[in-house]
């Protein structure tokens, strides 16, 4: 695992009264997952309709990442939301690809 010298984070930016970016910084890792999983299911509960991921600031993804990525997708597809990410950088695209998942994932541009 790459040692990072950057500490985590995970701003919320509200877009209006449906749609929310949560930007991720840092280490999407099992140290991080559960704090990016409570803070999309606290802005569900506030009402957001639109979930985007923003990943492009992600250095590493581990399985713990994707197995909120993918916890969200199958949410929002049952509960009438919609969740999207914005692509990271190459190593945690290929988190996706490696997995055969990406195709199964919407993504989407920046605002």
């Amino acid at each position: 695992m790459p040692a990072s010298s950057d500490p985590f984070r995970c701003d919320v930016l509200p877009d209006g009264d449906r749609r929310v970016v949560v930007r991720l910084a840092g280490e999407l890792d099992i140290a991080t997952a559960p704090e990016v999983d409570g803070a999309l299911g606290r802005l569900r509960e506030a009402g957001f309709a639109e979930l985007v991921l923003d990943l492009r600031a992600v250095a590493f993804m581990d399985s713990s990442g994707l197995r909120v990525v993918l916890r969200w997708n199958e949410l929002a597809a049952s509960n009438g939301c919609t969740f999207a990410l914005i692509a990271g950088p190459e190593q945690v695209q290929r988190v996706f690809e490696a997995t055969r998942v990406a195709d199964s994932l919407t993504f989407t541009e920046p605002a």
